[in-house]
């Protein structure tokens, strides 16, 4: 038997990648989270965590076990909610962006629906700014989102990096603006992206604004220019531009779920154990082939 406790602290950690995070994500002290990984691996009589001074990441046994994690833990939810679930009613307001949408996340909400009958689910999809205001405004509840970093009050589902793709064959001339495919201000990776050419003396020129992900996909799919996606969402068609092509690195962004301070607790509770603790991959993570610079 491996406690709940130790599981869910090691699925924390590898979606932080950081033991403090993963100890301000549980709400425990750090030293509580260190011993909860050390007595799993004495359980499980292997390493699953690498750490340095510099970095955290799991081990080839660790991802195998956060994978066994989200089973275990998927299935005792589902036990709890076949005893006392049936409890739980109400109007739960739920906003996903809609890059997010496209992952396994429509599984997962049926499955919800499926155990919270009485839970009165209503979606709305949209950008992350745009669910970012309706949360702070009080006309969401729970919110699925891509987001900053380092945000304490944000549940981190998963970290991911940021890259600058492209339809192979779309033209990259480091002597003329770089064509860029972009969502409608305001937009996270717009601004980011926008802001890593700037300081990098790069000029570019928008050839295009979308108001949603499937423009952005059209687009770059015509060869209009490049956009930027989280690697785990870009589509398997597409390439990833390589360092060679001499675009700014982007950094990492943050899958959160955001809680509105006015949401029912115990249905928001739910969702977030069932997104958290769910076997699905958010994010597949389809091959992406890295070209050679022109």
């Amino acid at each position: 038997m491996y406690p709940p406790e130790q599981l869910r602290t090691l699925l924390a950690i590898a979606g932080t990648l950081s033991f403090t995070r993963a100890a301000e994500q549980l709400g425990l002290r750090q030293p509580t989270v260190s011993q909860h990984i050390r007595k799993l691996e004495e359980a499980v009589g292997r390493p699953l965590v690498s750490r340095d001074t510099r970095s955290v990441s799991l081990t080839a046994d660790g991802e195998a076990m956060a994978g066994f994690a989200r089973s275990i833990l998927s299935v005792q939810d589902e036990a709890v909610a076949y005893f006392t679930g049936s409890g739980l009613r109400g109007r739960l307001r739920f906003g996903v962006s809609d890059d997010l949408a496209l992952t396994a996340l429509p599984s997962i909400l049926r499955e919800f629906r499926r155990l919270y009958p009485q839970i009165n689910l209503e979606l709305t999809v949209g950008q992350s700014a745009f669910l970012h205001r309706r949360l702070e405004a009080g006309h969401l509840d729970v919110a699925f989102v891509k987001h900053d970093p380092g945000d304490p009050l944000a549940t981190v589902v998963r970290r991911d990096r940021l890259v600058w793709s492209a339809a192979d064959g779309t033209p990259i001339d480091p002597a003329h603006p770089i064509p860029l495919v972009v969502y409608q201000a305001p937009s996270l990776s717009r601004s980011l992206g926008v802001r890593a050419l700037e300081s990098a003396g790069i000029p570019f020129r928008i050839t295009c604004t979308v108001r949603g992900v499937n423009g952005v996909l059209a687009a770059v799919r015509a060869g209009l220019g490049v956009s930027i996606f989280a690697r785990t969402l870009a589509p398997s068609d597409l390439v990833e531009l390589p360092p060679a092509v001499g675009l700014p690195d982007l950094g990492e962004i943050d899958f959160v779920l955001l809680t509105g301070p006015r949401a029912p607790a115990e249905p928001a509770k739910a969702l977030t154990t069932a997104i958290l603790g769910s076997s699905r991959p958010l994010a597949p993570g389809p091959p992406i082939v890295t070209r050679s610079a022109r």
